[in-house]
């Protein structure tokens, strides 16, 4: 069984192990184990119960990642995604005042034609439609946000009215405890330790725990919560609420930053393959659709693939192996998630920085002497972190792309998918701006 599984998962070729893979997801899920306690936090604002929507995290985020490993192979890890969780309780829940049941009909019908894109192959030719050359800037793009979401989770970066941002207090415990962290990372990095990235989470938290810089407080679980959310969508009234806009939105989003984070992290493990091919990508985009599915089912809002299978990667996660192990942990979560706030932000965020600087390598690759190119990677490479979005930064790549491609007269008939998404981002931009 060992053998079979060992080819199944292409160890030979991909040049790893057990140890590396299981490590590697134990990566991932610590760097990203966050969202157990964030995403209920922000789903409770619409007035679904707390414990239920736990429940339902650690739940969707397991079948999900699990569903990458197994069929898709690839070391990515899902969950709801941050960002759309907000949309679904600030914007379509508080601000339309549409009852959360509604708001995850929504969620389940974006999953549906998710898969239906998926199914003709729609999703497959949008990916193959992103110019290879914004590959690079794309996956150093998310390497600057991964940072920059990282520097300010650690408070070593703050908001500054004057500045937009400026130097935290590092007098702060915790922002010393997060720069320890941090050269505790790099260093181990060096030194090429296996799972430096995971020990230095690890001893980081310990450090936490020894000064008694860690807040740590329980609150009331119960795994059956989950009924209190379970199966409690609407989608009848999703289709007649506002079903373009809000559907819409759960789709263009999801399906853009999953494409940036599926190039991102593919590109940084090495497993694209010549043309700019990821192989097996319709199995992929069927996993994170079955996912969102699933989810609005039990009770979350969208789920997405999580850039911080990054720090998975970086620790030598090559296989699904890797993901299989993010979900296994997540099922453990259904069953302990109280105890997911024994791992500090002053721990995590320094994994995040470092990671964002290992993905920085891949620009690198973009061809800087040639504008057609570097101006459409550039906007790519800083509107990712200015905009906190990953859709927004690809958005403003291809729309540039396409413009100048049409105004140096290099127009192709076969690009025609290319412009219809840059019109498509050119149309979200305006009606963002209206909004």
């Amino acid at each position: 069984m060992r053998s079979y599984l060992e080819r199944y998962f292409e160890f030979a070729r991909l040049g790893t192990t057990w140890r590396t893979e299981v490590l590697a997801g134990f990566t991932t899920f610590v760097t990203m184990a966050y969202i157990v306690l964030v995403n209920p936090a922000i789903l409770h604002e619409t007035g679904m119960p707390l414990a239920a929507v736990t429940a339902a995290t650690c739940l969707s985020a397991a079948v999900g990642s699990i569903l990458m490993g197994v069929l898709a192979r690839y070391p990515i890890a899902l969950a709801p995604g941050m960002g759309l969780n907000a949309y679904f309780t600030y914007t379509v829940v508080l601000h339309l005042g549409i009852p959360w049941q509604t708001a995850l009909g929504a969620v389940f019908l974006s999953g549906i034609i998710f898969l239906l894109l998926t199914a003709t192959g729609l999703r497959q030719k949008i990916l193959r439609s992103i110019p290879s050359e914004l590959y690079p800037a794309v996956a150093g793009g998310i390497g600057l946000f991964i940072a920059l979401i990282g520097l300010h989770d650690a408070s070593i970066i703050v908001g500054d009215r004057a500045t937009m941002v400026t130097l935290g207090n590092v007098r702060s415990p915790l922002v010393a405890l997060a720069l320890f962290g941090v050269a505790l990372i790099a260093l181990l990095q060096v030194l090429k330790v296996r799972g430096g990235i995971l020990f230095g989470i690890l001893g980081t938290t310990a450090v936490g725990w020894a000064f008694r810089l860690v807040p740590w407080h329980l609150t009331p679980y119960h795994l059956s919560s989950i009924a209190e959310t379970s199966f409690k969508l609407d989608i009848r009234g999703a289709l007649h609420v506002g079903f373009f806009e809000i559907v819409f939105v759960f789709l263009f989003v999801d399906l853009f930053d999953n494409l940036g984070t599926l190039v991102a992290v593919t590109k940084k493990a090495g497993l694209i393959q010549n043309g700019n091919e990821i192989p097996r990508v319709d199995r992929i985009l069927f996993a994170d659709a079955t996912a969102t599915v699933a989810g609005s089912l039990v009770g979350t809002s969208t789920v997405t693939s999580y850039i911080e299978s990054a720090a998975g990667v970086a620790a030598g996660g090559r296989s699904g192996v890797t993901a299989i192990t993010t979900g296994l942990l997540f099922l453990v979560a259904l069953f302990v998630a109280p105890l997911m706030g024994v791992v500090p932000m002053a721990a995590t965020a320094p994994a995040l920085i470092v990671v964002g600087s290992l993905m920085l390598s891949s620009i690198s690759e973009v061809p800087w002497e040639d504008p057609l190119i570097a101006f459409p990677a550039f906007l790519t490479l800083i509107m990712i972190p200015l905009t906190y979005s990953i859709a927004n930064g690809l958005g403003f790549g291809m729309v540039s792309y396409a413009v100048l491609r049409v105004f140096t007269g290099k127009f192709r008939k076969e690009d025609w998918l290319l412009y219809v998404l840059a019109l498509m981002f050119l149309a979200r931009f305006i009606y963002m701006g209206a909004g």
